[in-house]
């Protein structure tokens, strides 16, 4: 069973026709990479997946449940989103905050877990920090690591590689492959192609709200596809460090 299955979706905002027929699924332990342009519909595409926008047509399922019809308890313990916005309000420590994705909890047991998950990111050093003091990139990992706490099986991350340096973009993508790893499904959008291309299983690549490539990195970024999503001449290029796209803007 998918742990997530989108089908025939197609979702208007404002007037606007934001996707149009987008049908894709995602499997426990899989990472599928959803990228596109600026408003090619990706960060509707997750939010639609997770019940949080209202659809004009289609369906959708979370584990094999549709999701209209999931009240927001249900829900939570079938998936997780980690939105592109990264506003904290009050300044708790770092361990806190990644204590608030198992509300459930004792907070005994809920410490104990965020303690690991900012000891995955790489956070464990700053657990007493107030999330208010540290930088950009830091909060990032310590909603991360909130992200984590939950134990979702399916984890939904929009941007999660965002004002990150490269370091810790390859360190993010490794923590959420780890997840797939151990039987979760991952969904994550991402503007950086040869990241995709490096941490992802399937990638779908979204165009002006359509679904117009699916499948395995290597399938799916292509000249054509990327001349037609991306307006860019170039192709996935393999190194000794993994695939990298190389590329430049259409003239």
């Amino acid at each position: 069973m998918d742990a997530l299955a989108v089908e025939g979706v197609r979702v208007l905002l404002g007037g606007a026709t934001v996707l149009d027929d987008v049908s894709v699924t995602a499997r426990a332990g899989e990472v599928l990479g959803v990228v596109g342009a600026n408003g090619s519909g990706k960060t509707t595409l997750l939010r639609a997946g997770l019940g949080l926008v209202r659809l004009d047509a289609g369906e959708v399922r979370l584990a094999g449940r549709p999701v209209a019809g999931l009240g927001e308890v249900p829900r939570s313990r079938l998936a997780a989103y980690l939105p592109q916005a990264r506003r904290i309000s009050w300044n708790l420590p770092a361990w806190h905050v990644a204590a608030l994705g198992a509300p459930e909890l004792a907070q005994a047991h809920a410490r104990e877990r965020a303690t690991a998950a900012l000891d995955d990111v790489g956070m464990a050093a700053l657990a007493e920090r107030g999330v208010l003091d540290m930088s950009g990139g830091e909060r990032a990992r310590v909603l991360l690591a909130r992200l984590i706490v939950t134990g979702a099986p399916l984890l939904v991350a929009d941007e999660p590689a965002a004002g990150l340096d490269p370091d810790g973009q390859f360190q993010v993508m490794e923590v959420l492959t780890g997840r797939a790893a151990r039987g979760a499904a991952v969904v994550v959008s991402l503007h950086d192609l040869t990241l995709a291309a490096r941490a992802c299983d399937r990638i779908a690549v979204l165009a002006a709200g359509r679904l117009v490539a699916l499948g395995a990195p290597a399938q799916v970024l292509t000249a054509a596809v990327l001349e037609q999503a991306f307006m860019l001449e170039g192709r996935l290029t393999p190194t000794p460090f993994g695939p990298v796209i190389v590329a430049r803007r259409h003239r």
